[in-house]
């Protein structure tokens, strides 16, 4: 993918613009293969990968933004993370936007007729085995959080200019394994925004013409 100009957009469409915008940028069908990885988090053990699908709720208005949780500490898996809705895919899931759909109620409450399909980014692989199928969503008004307490410590919301301006992620490197790792990162009011959940960020970001 051809990254354009590192600025941000000045002003960033909203309402159903936004979703017009989305769509105009994003696939509309999931992705066949693996397109990308979090290379802090990549798998070591070749073994196969289990699917699992991330909702990116987007909330439209003058200043649109993105919808994080943040994972509870006891969790066996990434706790206290910063992390999108979604999980792994159940045998019933007809789909990967089902699997995000189910796993956003579980999570945060929002019901799936609050959700509009915007598209689909890469794939990407995880360290902890798993392959997720990023989905990206406009929420519509009127939707009610109703956070499960045994996986969401907190949901917050991140403007998305912030995300989109590449002068607000870093890049940085970790030894993990034995070998030293690379990976994206942002920081926003505290909240630490790093390895799968930032990599599928600059993803969204590269859709814009929006990269370093």
């Amino acid at each position: 993918m051809t990254a354009g100009p590192e600025t941000a957009p000045a002003i960033l469409p909203a309402g159903e613009n936004l979703l017009v915008e989305l769509r105009a940028r994003l696939a509309q069908a999931p992705a066949e293969a693996v397109g990308g990885h979090d290379d802090y988090d990549f798998p070591v053990a070749a073994q196969p990968a289990v699917r699992a699908a991330v909702l990116l709720p987007l909330i439209g208005g003058p200043q649109p933004s993105l919808l994080l949780t943040r994972r509870t500490q006891h969790l066996a898996r990434h706790s206290g993370q910063v992390s999108f809705p979604g999980g792994r895919s159940e045998a019933h899931d007809l789909s990967p936007l089902e699997t995000a759909l189910r796993e956003t109620q579980e999570e945060t409450g929002i019901a799936p007729a609050f959700v509009t399909l915007a598209g689909y980014l890469d794939r990407y692989v995880t360290g902890t085995g798993f392959d997720i199928q990023p989905v990206v969503g406009v929420l519509a008004d009127g939707y009610a959080l109703a956070p499960d307490a045994r996986e969401v410590a907190e949901i917050f919301q991140v403007p998305l200019a912030f995300l989109l301006d590449p002068g607000n992620r870093r890049r940085e490197s970790r030894v993990w394994q034995g070998r030293s790792r690379s990976f994206y990162a942002y920081n926003w009011q505290g909240h630490e925004i790093w390895g799968a959940t930032a990599a599928i960020i600059v993803d969204l970001a590269q859709r814009f013409g929006l990269a370093r």
